[in-house]
């Protein structure tokens, strides 16, 4: 009788490989199209809108590009933004998102697919966020294996800190760079494991793309030789580590300096300055590898003094030399914002215009487990799983968490840099968890069915009949057993103790049947409860685009739609080329919605003009009229939110414009504002806020809603409620009062005056002749 013959180990092997990645590639597709479809609530809720304030620009840019090419973008020059001073586009902008987003359109226009470029930037952050996703799993791949990458990647198609950044219409620059920040580093990683000058290369393009992309690069160039000095100092150091860094400040660098938003400082800011001194450092330590390798002890030591005191000169010379630039520079040579990053508090005393941001306020903890939620209480088993064994690619994970931490501790926006390292490590906890627990209930059931085997055996065994010739077979195999143990000892007896000691490290992660599948049946709820809380953030906190608002009551759901309301009144009823004055919060809708020209805007460049748009907001009627007059200004647009309970509205913003208008203009002072340090609109207001030109036109008729002028949001009755306004007329309220547009009245004519002198001369018998009446009366 034939006997089926088992296939080789080899072949099992390999179709197991092979199972195991199709299984991968899979659930690496799911988490995908999970990553894609989880940030459409706001289309399926909404419509097909671009959100915030900001993506409003970058579409209007790409609009550009689309329609008048790339050499037409780069030489752009916007007269409908900061007027009278104009904005170069081309030099000023990161042009990695709207290139990216014109290519796709191209692209699919090419294949006859004809989608239109507002469409395109709605759809670009969820089609980059699956490609997030596949990066995190590619880095966390080569941290700690392809199950770990797995459930990173899915922690983070999910994860609301980036879906709040991410979703369908939050067309901003951070929808493409979060996939550049990941995959620069998955890039960093891999030429780091295998040394080659292949993904080396590659790494440097990475790194170009993310400098096109997002300012956040400074986080890459500070972060690489922060871990490249840790593998020097901790005596890292190899071949490997210096192809993975070196290649990257060369190039990195250079191609760095071809964006024309960056330029010259990737070699003169101080954010650059860290990936220079590390590059010099680990110069002089490769040529001590080198020399070590070629020369004899003692001629060794001759030479590491050599070469350490040539090292030491050098990096002093350089070290004076960034002395010397830093000192010539006001601030350091550090940007406003990284001063922020580095001391929290710089932004409050010097530069009110960067602390009057939202986002770059600290967060809350509350706000913690909001955006990344349970991964709060993974990380930390993360972090220890990254010691056990600890690499060079753990390493790197592990300072990425501690600066991510840092860095989100102090600004509220780079919660979305922290977002990856939580997930990443996150996914190492989990994997390494479910190996634990899946490991040792396969060992119990196991050892439980061996068990029931041996006591089965013994059982036949006893019950056998004893005869004397299987005795004597029995007593022959024993004895050859015996000597074939011996002969295997002789041969092996170094191995021995290797199979004992990974039996003992096994057994030692064995847990109790039990406690192995309640802890299971536990990670596997607060999945669930992940699942569900980033379900509810992408279809309920972060899906309403900020431009129509929404809010539900007994009667149903309200809908405010008053800035498209406001925006559209402004396109049909005013001269293409009229001014509009607002808070610079409005100013990329104004120019992308109404086709007005603002007097600033978002990217506030020019802190001077933004102090005088202030000042006019904090001043008197007449002094304000006259300052919005010498900048032509036609149109004045305020937000306010009294009526409805709008919180955002321009009332609670005056301080920071009596502040940011103060640091230019010191006749503006903050505590000509305040009421015994209070900032108050009722009738204990101080005279200078109830006279000011924003009180003004946000309360200007308020009174005639409920006859009592109550403000919803400051839940208080405004002070001043009957006046008039005697050098702006209001030309339009929105539906719930939340956008007021004034014109400024014009100036009177002066033949008025001339006017009374004739009539005075004619009463007086000075002209016989009877005066004329003036039609301009």
């Amino acid at each position: 009788m034939a006997t089926l013959e088992s296939p080789p180990l080899g072949t099992s092997s390999a179709m197991r490989n092979a199972f195991g990645t199709v299984l991968s590639a899979l659930i690496l597709l799911l988490i995908g199209v999970l990553a894609f479809s989880i940030r459409l609530f706001s289309v399926i809720k909404y419509e097909s809108v671009i959100h915030e304030f900001d993506p409003y620009f970058n579409y209007r840019v790409t609009q550009f590009l689309s329609k008048n090419g790339i050499y037409e973008f780069w030489n752009w020059f916007d007269d409908r933004t900061w007027y009278p001073l104009g904005r170069v586009i081309g030099g000023t902008v990161y042009p990695g998102l709207t290139l990216t987003a014109g290519t796709i359109w191209w692209a699919l226009n090419a294949i006859n697919i004809p989608l239109s470029v507002e469409t395109v930037c709605v759809f670009t952050a969820p089609v980059f966020s699956a490609f997030a996703s596949w990066a995190t799993y590619l880095l966390t791949k080569e941290v700690k294996g392809s199950g770990a990458g797995l459930a990173a990647a899915a922690l983070l198609a999910m994860v609301p800190s980036y879906i709040s950044r991410s979703v369908a219409g939050s067309y901003d620059n951070e929808a493409v760079a979060i996939f550049a920040l990941i995959f620069t580093f998955y890039l960093y990683i891999k030429t780091l494991n295998t040394g080659s000058l292949f993904y080396a290369t590659l790494n440097a393009l990475a790194y170009f793309y993310m400098v096109c992309s997002w300012g956040g690069y400074t986080f890459i160039i500070n972060l690489i030789p922060m871990h490249v000095l840790l593998c020097i100092v901790t005596g890292r150091y190899s071949p490997r580590l210096y192809i993975a860094y070196a290649p990257l400040v060369v190039l990195g660098t250079l191609l760095a300096a071809l964006v024309p938003v960056v330029g010259f400082n990737a070699v003169l800011t101080s954010e650059h300055f860290a990936s220079f001194l590390v590059f010099i450092i680990i110069h002089v330590v490769a040529l001590v590898y080198y020399i070590k390798g070629i020369l004899s002890p003692k001629m060794f030591k001759v030479a590491v003094t050599l070469v350490v005191s040539i090292g030491l000169v050098v990096c002093l010379i350089v070290v004076a030399v960034l002395v010397a630039l830093v000192a010539s520079s006001p601030t350091g040579g550090w940007s406003g914002r990284s001063l922020s990053l580095l001391d929290p508090t710089y932004a409050s005393k010097y530069i009110p215009i960067i602390a009057s941001v939202s986002e770059h306020q600290p967060p809350t903890w509350p706000s913690y487990f909001m955006d990344i939620n349970v991964l709060a209480f993974l990380v930390p088993a993360g972090i220890i799983a990254c010691f056990s064994p600890l690499s060079d690619a753990s390493t790197f994970a592990v300072l990425y968490i501690v600066m991510s931490v840092y860095f989100s501790g102090v600004m509220v926006r780079l919660m979305l840099v922290l977002a990856p390292a939580a997930c990443i490590m996150s996914g190492i906890a989990l994997s390494q968890a479910f190996d634990v627990f899946t490991s040792s209930i396969k060992y119990q059931l196991g050892q439980s069915s061996n068990s029931r085997d041996d006591a089965e055996d013994n059982t036949s065994t006893n019950h056998a009949p004893k005869d004397d010739s299987s005795s004597g077979k029995t007593e022959e195999v024993a004895k050859e057993r015996s000597s074939k143990k011996g002969k295997k000892k002789e041969r092996e007896p170094a191995e021995k103790p290797s199979v004992k000691s990974k039996t003992l490290k096994k057994r030692a992660l064995v847990l109790p049947l039990e406690t192995s599948i309640v802890a299971l049946l536990l990670l596997i709820m607060l999945g669930a409860f992940y699942v569900i809380h980033c379900v509810w953030a992408a279809a309920e906190a972060y899906s309403a685009p900020s431009i129509v608002l929404t809010s539900q009551s007994r009667d149903g759901l309200h809908v405010f739609d008053d800035f498209r309301e406001s925006y559209a009144w402004l396109s049909h009823n005013t001269d293409v080329d009229d001014k509009v004055a607002s808070w610079w919060d409005y100013g990329y809708q104004t120019t992308a919605m109404a086709n007005r020209t603002v007097i600033v805007d978002n990217n506030t460049w020019n802190n001077t003009h933004i102090a005088t748009v202030g000042t006019a907001m904090s001043s008197p009627e007449k002094a304000a009229w006259e300052i919005f007059n010498s900048l032509d200004v036609k149109y004045v647009l305020v937000v306010f939110g009294g009526l409805i309970g709008y919180p955002s509205d321009d009332i609670n913003k005056f301080l920071w414009m009596v502040r940011i208008g103060g640091g230019v203009f010191p006749h503006i002072k903050e505590a000509d504002y305040l009421r015994d340090g209070n900032y108050r609109i009722d009738s204990e207001a101080t005279p200078t806020m109830l006279n000011c030109l924003m009180y003004k036109l946000s309360y200007y008729r308020f009174v005639e809603t409920d006859g009592k002028g109550y403000d919803r949001v400051r839940r208080t009755e405004i002070g001043k409620k009957n006046f008039k306004l005697t050098h702006f007329e209001e030309v339009f309220t929105s539906h719930h009062w939340m956008v007021r547009i004034y014109k400024l009245k014009p100036q009177k004519n002066r033949i008025r005056g001339r006017a009374k002198k004739l009539k005075l001369k004619t009463s007086s018998g000075l002209d016989s002749k009877p005066a004329k009446k003036n039609p301009w009366i």
